[in-house]
């Protein structure tokens, strides 16, 4: 054989092996409107929404994906001293941002540092140091041993683990970087249309695979009618939160599809007005009445066509430490007892009812029962966004349907809602605080697990919230897609990893 030929047959078999080049393009109707902030990692809230965008367009050092809660990505590898102090991460080899540049651990470092997300306090009061050790070798020194550093660091609790380009946001600036981003994952942004859509565009240099849908377009329809027309009509290939009737009908239609995922995501009453002496929803009689009055049952067959799990607790029993709490359940005969011995025997103006959009047709059932023993309120709708910003002000007043979809474990979700830097937490328990900080510091796992297991039952047993369900997403997928990426990734409600999207040929 001659040489020629060797190397003819080398070069077919390296053809052969490589990734095709990215063709069509697959269009997802968002249930959300689609923030301009999601488009950087650095102000990433307590929530699962902005990851929707950011497993498109950026890539973190770990993450979860398909193989586990905690996969290496840009980090290549990494390490932990005996002390629990020091973790060393190597960054992977020749892993390069959209415009050319290597990712470095310089990079690394910046990113961490300009983090200003859910749970940044909580990241920067217990990370001492951030050293660059060389090019590829960056070291995080704690003040002391936290088993959770990567839980918050490489998981859906925080953004903080994710990576943009430091020479690039150091040209454009915040402002500049939220309208042209540059990141280091599988599709590169092309253009936004604010509170409309936004189009991406596959990055053959990535790392991991080509991608093999050439174009990515996110659309925001917060109207679930107009989602599921769209998908009917063939105009977008995936339509995220679909409920009640109109998902049985997409069901039923030739050529469609439902995927239904039990996510991180727990919807519960907040009682934002119970840290007020002079509030009805100071007594805890007043919150187990509302809680009581609540068929979950009957709205989760309604709403999710009981895909939702019900629960009596704001961790859900999947993750990591969580305690199996019961719902409450359905007796309005006991809430109304409950209400006139708290003195509210002809019922009480309980306020607004503000649930995290879109989730109105929830907030109108909840309303509807909560009138019927006599505890009136108004539901009162914001775009989500505002929902989330006003929320995490604490400008909200009555009740909260609130909900908390980031990974992580009981500690992540129990921060953002109950503790002293909690996001979204109004008030909070000195008990569970201390409870709280203790168990953070704690390395004897049982010990650990005892201590967030107590404040499980605290907050239940004091009624600071009342559970409705861990959430059952609903997708509709169209005939045009063959792998749609929506069930890859345990617990994530969206489409992930992007890279593995597929179409029909």
């Amino acid at each position: 054989m001659t040489l020629a030929l060797v190397l003819l047959l080398a070069f077919w078999g390296l053809a052969g092996r490589a990734d095709a080049a990215p063709e069509g393009q697959i269009t997802f109707a968002a249930h959300v409107t689609l923030a301009p902030r999601w488009l950087d990692p650095a102000e990433t809230e307590s929530a699962i929404s902005p990851f929707l965008v950011l497993y498109a367009i950026h890539d973190a050092m770990l993450k979860p994906m398909p193989g586990g809660l905690i996969t290496p990505s840009l980090a290549e590898s990494w390490s932990v001293s005996r002390d629990g102090l020091t973790y060393d991460f190597v960054v992977r080899n020749g892993v390069k941002f959209h415009n050319g540049d290597p990712v470095t651990a310089d990079d690394v470092k910046f990113s961490f540092e300009r983090y200003r997300g859910g749970a940044a306090k909580l990241l920067k009061d217990r990370v001492q140091d951030v050293r660059v050790v060389d090019a590829r070798r960056v070291r995080f020194v704690l003040k002391q041993a936290w088993p959770d550093f990567l839980t918050f660091y490489g998981t859906t609790a925080t953004g903080a683990g994710w990576v943009v380009p430091r020479k690039y946001v150091e040209k454009v600036g915040d402002e500049g970087f939220k309208k042209a981003p540059i990141g280091a994952g599988p599709y590169r942004f092309v253009s936004v249309t604010p509170g409309i859509e936004m189009t991406l565009e596959a990055f053959e240099g990535y790392w991991r695979k080509v991608p093999a849908v050439k174009r990515v377009v996110l659309k925001s329809v917060p109207d679930e009618t107009t989602r599921a027309a769209a998908l009917q009509r063939g105009e977008v290939d995936v339509a995220y939160f679909l409920n009640g009737p109109i998902a049985e009908h997409v069901r039923r239609t030739p050529g469609l599809r439902l995927t239904a995922a039990r996510t991180n995501t727990v919807f519960f009453l907040d009682f934002v007005d119970q840290w007020d002496p002079k509030s009805p929803w100071h007594d805890r009689r007043v919150r187990l009445a509302a809680s009581l009055a609540i068929d979950r049952k009957a709205i989760n067959e309604a709403e999710s066509l009981g895909f939702s799990g019900l629960t009596g607790n704001i961790v859900p029993r999947h993750m990591e430490f969580a305690l199996a709490i019961d719902a409450h359940p359905y007796d309005p005969r006991r809430a109304k007892q409950l209400l006139a011995e708290a003195g509210y025997a002809n019922g009480f103006d309980g306020g607004d009812l503000t649930p995290n959009p879109p989730y109105f047709g929830l907030a109108e059932a909840t309303a509807n029962y909560l009138g019927a023993v006599g505890i009136r309120t108004r539901v009162r709708t914001l775009e989500r966004a505002a929902f989330l910003t006003t929320w995490g002000e604490k400008k909200l007043r009555g009740i909260v349907l609130g909900a908390q979809g980031a990974g992580g474990n009981a500690a992540t979700r129990i921060e953002g809602l109950a503790t002293r830097n909690g996001t979204y937490a109004y008030g909070v328990l000195p008990e569970v605080e201390d409870l709280f900080q203790r168990q953070a510091g704690e390395v004897d796992r049982k010990k650990r697990e005892e201590m967030l297991h107590q404040i499980q039952r605290i907050l239940h047993d004091r009624v600071v919230f009342a559970p409705i369900w861990e959430n059952g997403f609903i997708r509709g997928v169209g005939s045009r897609v063959e792998e749609p990426a929506l069930t890859l990734i345990p617990a994530f409600p969206y489409a992930a990893p992007y890279e593995e999207l597929r179409l029909r040929k």
